[in-house]
């Protein structure tokens, strides 16, 4: 059947770099569109970039949230595909629409719900208030599209399709930075060339950043649409099928899911509250802790290309009956994000000071963030270990011990060890720091602990 990736005839390094660097490009793509959008909603003040960041953790963890239940469809598919079951593959995708439509109701209605509290409950000013509701507000309405994309990624990822949500980001990026140049700003003049112009703009501000937002999630989830309906997918269904729920795939889902979920909704938690611990520390702490986060993104991103080649492969090995074929391409995935992800640390160390310098020309802020990215770069190959650890538990279906671990590194290494330091000793944002970069090292080994084991190629058997 068509998506049948380890039986291509090929050698295992051409295949996962096949699956990879559609990824790794994507991410990339993301990463720096990521820093304009920060960039340009930043000039609108201080303000506006609080309306925003006081929904990003609740996002992050919804999209975590979902991101999961999506990942566990995929892997799911993969085995059937490794299995050449294309009836139960057919099935399969047709629970995942199912689970589409009843979680775009239950999150739609969920965060419109949020949108009206969430500023009063994290206590901000009176003047962000406004902001922030209309920003959740009109991301909620697109949430419906958030999740199709979120699944059908995911799933055309693990069938071996990984050009197609790559070319979805690119153009919805794109959509995304010219929204909000039309539907931030003013009507303004601007110089190009040495000659003058008038742009339009809408001056919606913050409103704007969530529309433009919600425009460009729309335009992927439909992208993805487009591809699994009319073209030659292994994921295209029958819609006159019987739609029914299937326990028994439902069950399975929930299996696989529930832990990534839980391990997702444990990192987010962590963060929100390592980011209110260091509000104690100060302003400067807290846009350096930000804004190198922000920064960090590009080193441990592009990582998920092998993240998601080694779930991609695994699975299917397994689905085959193949377990050494699942351990050659998890063996070559991890020696591959490691020397890439060593490779990003040492530019991020190097360049620690320009990349702060992207987001800020405050030079204490630029001093504290490029402190804090050094000490975290000593930690990316353990980081880089730990996030393609993930993605070949989660082809075997074992995504309970990265639940474990991520549970462990977040809340015993980082949190517990950064409030004494900070709260208790005084110190600054380099000892939080210093408890991230020990959390990141510790989860890496751990990881490297269980994939030695072996015994994760036996963790689930459809």
């Amino acid at each position: 059947m068509t998506g049948l990736l380890i039986e291509a005839g090929k050698s295992p390094g051409t295949i996962i770099w096949k699956l990879a660097w559609p990824v790794i490009l994507d991410q990339i793509f993301q990463t720096m569109a990521q820093y304009i959008d920060t960039a340009m909603v930043g000039s609108l003040g201080a303000v506006a970039t609080a309306a925003i960041a006081v929904n990003t953790s609740t996002i992050w963890l919804v999209n975590g949230v979902m991101y999961a239940y999506g990942a566990a469809f995929s892997v799911l598919v993969a085995r059937q595909m490794g299995a050449q079951e294309p009836e139960r593959v057919r099935d399969t995708v047709r629970q995942a629409y199912i689970s589409m439509i009843v979680c775009s109701l239950v999150v739609t209605v969920g965060m419109l719900q949020v949108a009206r509290f969430l500023p009063y409950w994290i206590g901000v000013e009176a003047a962000v208030i406004p902001g922030s509701t209309s920003y959740m507000h009109y991301i909620a309405l697109a949430y419906p599209f958030t999740i199709i994309f979120i699944y059908l990624a995911n799933m055309l990822r693990t069938s071996g399709d990984t050009k197609s949500p790559l070319m979805a980001n690119i153009i919805s990026t794109l959509v995304n930075i010219c929204g909000n140049f039309l539907l931030i700003f003013p009507t303004r003049e601007m110089v190009f060339m040495g000659k003058t112009f008038t742009m339009i703009g809408a001056g919606l501000g913050v409103t704007g950043a969530a529309l433009s937002t919600a425009l460009s999630t729309a335009v992927s989830a439909s992208i993805l649409i487009w591809v699994v309906s009319l073209k030659k997918s292994p994921l295209r269904i029958n819609l006159r099928a019987p739609w029914r729920l299937d326990s028994q795939i439902i069950r399975k889902v929930a299996r696989i899911g529930t832990p990534l979920a839980l391990e997702r909704a444990t990192l987010s938690f962590g963060q929100i509250a390592l980011t209110i611990l260091i509000t104690h520390i100060g302003t400067s702490a807290l846009a350096a802790h930000q804004l190198a986060n922000t920064a960090e993104s590009i080193t441990y991103l592009p990582v998920n290309g092998f993240s998601i080649a080694a779930t991609t492969l695994v699975a299917q090995s397994l689905g085959a009956q193949r377990k050494e074929l699942a351990s050659r391409y998890a063996n070559r995935c991890l020696v591959y994000g490691i020397l890439l992800m060593s490779t990003t640390g040492v530019m991020m160390y190097i360049f620690s000071r320009q990349l702060m310098g992207f987001f800020t020309a405050d030079p204490q802020v630029v001093l504290l963030g490029s402190k804090i990215l050094r000490i975290e770069a000593f930690a990316e190959p353990f980081f880089a270990a730990s996030i393609v650890i993930s993605g070949i538990l989660r082809g075997a279906g074992d995504t309970k011990w990265p639940f474990y671990i991520a549970l462990f590194g977040m809340w015993v290494v980082r949190l517990l060890p950064a409030t004494l330091l900070v709260r208790v000793a005084g110190m600054g944002l380099e000892a939080a720091w210093l408890c991230m970069m020990s959390d990141l090292i510790i989860r890496g080994i751990l990881s490297l602990i269980r994939f030695k084991r072996g015994t994760w190629v036996d963790a689930w058997k459809l």
